[in-house]
């Protein structure tokens, strides 16, 4: 009779499972494909619907303080500034957001692309390590883009034209010389030192507002004209967010 003793868990613990195996058949690899395959897409749908949520609050910001100002001609310009701010707030968000899409969305198209496309009409070319950049995300996620090209991409996409609109309607707000009078009617102000004066904000003369606003307008203009690097994204086509 050995000598040896076999330890017994303790009660109430389970012992260990090993940990899966590798699939072994094609069958295993097919199903763990389409596991893995359904998992992405919902993590980057998940991310999606983030991105249009934070988009939607911008145009809902930008409707209600449009309403706001332009609801009465006495109302402050002040109200399109605060706009312009919580729109800007949202984008910084938004930027971040597409990153985190924009990881997931890449190890889709990479399996898409290169699995998928070849099932459907072999052409012969399927790499033999065509899964290790999705491998190498795996093991180390890492951002496929910079915040500044996310900002830009989401600027250029959606926020430039809230932008424009924020910058018609203070445009209109502060060359109305109602801004300052009670009268009944809308008058466009003919004075530049009348539109100056329409434009400051408290103690702020309204040089100062006008000269911030044009450059904030610059810096949006950059933004929109800004185009990144074109292997940012391992796999995007034409059709891209």
């Amino acid at each position: 009779m050995s000598g040896e003793v076999t330890a017994l868990p303790a009660q109430g613990q389970r012992e260990p499972h090993p940990s899966p195996a590798p699939p072994v058949t094609s069958t295993e690899a097919i199903n763990l494909m389409v596991h893995y395959y359904r998992g992405e897409m919902g993590r980057m749908a998940g991310w999606r619907d983030r991105i249009d949520r934070t988009t939607n609050w911008a145009i809902t910001v930008v409707a209600a303080l449009l309403s706001v100002s332009l609801s009465t001609p006495n109302s402050h310009h002040g109200v399109l500034l605060f706009a312009m701010l919580l729109v800007s707030l949202l984008l910084v968000i938004e930027a971040r957001r597409y990153r985190f899409f924009d990881v997931y969305r890449a190890r889709v198209r990479q399996v898409e692309k290169k699995y998928f496309a070849e099932f459907l009409q072999p052409r012969g070319d399927l790499a033999p390590d065509w899964g290790a950049a999705v491998a190498a995300s795996l093991r180390k996620p890492e951002f496929l883009i910079s915040y500044r090209d996310a900002a830009c991409r989401r600027l250029r996409r959606n926020y430039s034209w809230m932008y424009l609109i924020l910058l018609l309607a203070w445009a209109l707000k502060i060359s109305s010389s109602s801004m300052t009078g009670t009268e009944s009617n809308v008058d466009v102000v003919l004075s530049f030192d009348q539109v100056l004066k329409n434009a400051a904000f408290g103690p702020i003369p309204g040089a100062v507002v006008l000269s911030l606003v044009l450059f904030f307008y610059a810096v949006i203009l950059a933004g929109v004209l800004h185009r990144d690097r074109a292997e940012g994204e391992r796999v995007r086509g034409e059709a891209h967010v």
